[in-house]
C-alpha cells in the first residue's frame, strides 16, 4: 500500500488554511485604516501643532504656490482624511485629497532623497543620526489607501454601518 505523503509546501498551506476563508480575511482591511488613518492624523497634528505659517514657510521655500492656503488644506486634508480612513468613512473619496498630498509630497520633497525611508548617516554617542527620507513611506500609504479603495473598509467601517440601516 502505498503511503500517502505531502509536499512541505501543502503542509504549510494546509496548516494556514484558516487564514484564507473569507469569515476571517474580510478584517484584513482594519489594519490598514488604523495605521493609515492614525498616521495622517499624526502628521496633521504635527503641522498643527507647530502652526500652519511654519508649514507655510517649508512650503513657500520648495516652491509651492500659495503656500499659506496650501498648508491649511495640507493640515485639514491629513486630519479630517485620516479620521474618515480611521473610521471607514467616505474612504473613497477621503482618499482622492490624500493622494494628491502624498504625490506632491514625493515629487517635491523626497523624489531626490531616493526611495528608502531610513537613511543611517552614523552613530554618535551612541544616538543614531539619520539622513532624510525618500518616498518609501508615500508610496506605502498609498499602496494602503488603494487597497482600502478597491477592496472596501471592512467590518466595523461607519459605511458599511450606514448602508445596513438603508
Amino acid at each position: 500500500m502505498k503511503e500517502l505523503r505531502q509536499s512541505p509546501e501543502q503542509g504549510y498551506s494546509n496548516r494556514f488554511a484558516f487564514l484564507n476563508r473569507a469569515s476571517v480575511t474580510r478584517w484584513a482591511p482594519i489594519p490598514l485604516r488604523l495605521i493609515v488613518g492614525y498616521g495622517f492624523m499624526q502628521h496633521g497634528f504635527a503641522k498643527l501643532s507647530r502652526g500652519p505659517d511654519a508649514f507655510a514657510v517649508v512650503l513657500h521655500a520648495i516652491g509651492v504656490p500659495a503656500p499659506h492656503l496650501m498648508a491649511w488644506l495640507t493640515t485639514l486634508i491629513e486630519i479630517f482624511g485620516g479620521l474618515a480612513v480611521l473610521l471607514g468613512a467616505l474612504v473613497p473619496l477621503a482618499s482622492l485629497p490624500m493622494a494628491a498630498v502624498l504625490l506632491v509630497a514625493i515629487f517635491t520633497v523626497h523624489l531626490p532623497y531616493g526611495f528608502s525611508s531610513i537613511k543611517l548617516m552614523s552613530v554618535t554617542a551612541g544616538r543614531a543620526q539619520f539622513g532624510p527620507p525618500g518616498y518609501e513611506c508615500d508610496l506605502l500609504y498609498l499602496a494602503c489607501l488603494s487597497a482600502l479603495v478597491i477592496g472596501g473598509s471592512g467590518p466595523m467601517a461607519i459605511d458599511g454601518y450606514f448602508r445596513r440601516k438603508r
